[in-house]
This record gives C-alpha cells, sequence and structure tokens, in this order.
C-alpha cells in the first residue's frame, strides 16, 4: 500500500520518530514521508512509534492508498527531497 505519513512530535522526541520513519518511507519534508509499504512494515512501524510517542502531546496521522497511481502530487516550490528513481 502507498502511505504518507505525518507528525508532529516534542523536540525530545522528534530525532527519533526521524530516524525510525527514514527506516520505512522516503523523507520528502519537514516530518512528511511516502512509500510504498506491506501490511507487516504498517504494523512494526506504528508499533515503534507508539513506543516513542507521548500520548498527551505527540500525533502521527497516516494517508492510506491502494497505490500510489491513484494519487495526484503536485510540489509548488521547492521540493525537498525528490522520490523518483534515476537509472
Amino acid at each position: 500500500m502507498y502511505v504518507i505519513l505525518v507528525y508532529d512530535m516534542g523536540q525530545k522526541r522528534v530525532g527519533k520518530m526521524l530516524k525510525l520513519c527514514r527506516r520505512y518511507l522516503n523523507w520528502i519534508q519537514n516530518s512528511v514521508f511516502e512509500g510504498e509499504l506491506t501490511e507487516v512494515q504498517l504494523k512494526e512501524l506504528l508499533y515503534e512509534a507508539g513506543r516513542i510517542m507521548k500520548d498527551d502531546e505527540d500525533s502521527l496521522i497516516l494517508f492510506k492508498n491502494r497505490d500510489q497511481k491513484w494519487l495526484e502530487k503536485q510540489v509548488v516550490g521547492v521540493e525537498r527531497q525528490s522520490t523518483d528513481n534515476f537509472l
């Protein structure tokens, strides 16, 4: 499945969440990631995120779709990190 993940963490936890998300997804902008995940990978990511987060202070939002081709992406301004693959 194709996932867009957005998080808002306290300053002490933001580095750990960044590191975790980079293991599973492509970083595209501050606290925003995208990419393809299996159901198992998504469950692992959410479990590990839950261990980092403070429920009463932090948030994580997921946008999920079965396939990236059903999502149109438009970038206005500078694209922080392109997810295009060059061969």
